[in-house]
């Protein structure tokens, strides 16, 4: 009976800040407290722009993006595009079966380049079409990279896309 007089003597001398389990045993806790604000710091400050607010529109828009996909291939469209640093130019042509003669191709196109992972980016440029029948127009120069290509004509009835890895690929073949 004495040791065990000994032993507890000793662990009530020791204030609690002095003994290790209270430490062990708190740290785990203190450490998800501090996690969580940093996390949610974070979190605030940053912009994710991948969730959309209204999700129906943005699927509804996904609709009308398809048709007119559709209605460019329909008119048996393609397109052969050259990229140069800050130009480009394309040669649209039809299917001899479909019912768009090339007489009826629009007078200009309406060119969006898309980079994929930087919106910043991004440009809109109307091409207009020459007496070679290409339709060309400049923009600002590209960086080296994965672009996207959407060509469209005037009232926006039809779409075709194309993807070119700059400056590897100077040729893009756009096809429905």
């Amino acid at each position: 009976m004495t040791m065990n007089m000994q032993t507890s003597d000793v662990l009530d001398n020791k204030p609690w800040y002095q003994q290790v389990w209270p430490w062990l045993l708190m740290t785990p806790p203190a450490l998800a407290v501090v996690f969580g604000i940093v996390f949610f710091i974070i979190a605030s400050r940053t912009f994710d722009g991948l969730v959309a607010d209204d999700y129906y529109k943005e699927g509804m828009t996904v609709v009308k993006l398809i048709d007119k996909h559709k209605r460019a291939q329909e008119l048996g469209l393609s397109a052969h595009a050259s990229v140069r640093a800050d130009t480009m130019s394309i040669a649209l042509s039809v299917a001899p079966e479909k019912e768009l003669s090339v007489a009826a191709l629009p007078a200009a196109l309406h060119l969006t380049i898309i980079r994929p992972t930087h919106s910043g980016f991004d440009q809109q440029v109307l091409l207009q079409k020459g007496q070679d029948g290409l339709y060309s127009g400049a923009f600002a120069p590209l960086i080296a990279g994965k672009w996207r290509f959407q060509i469209e004509d005037e009232s926006r009835t039809w779409r075709m896309e194309g993807i070119a890895n700059l400056p590897a690929e100077t040729e893009v073949f756009i096809k429905n």
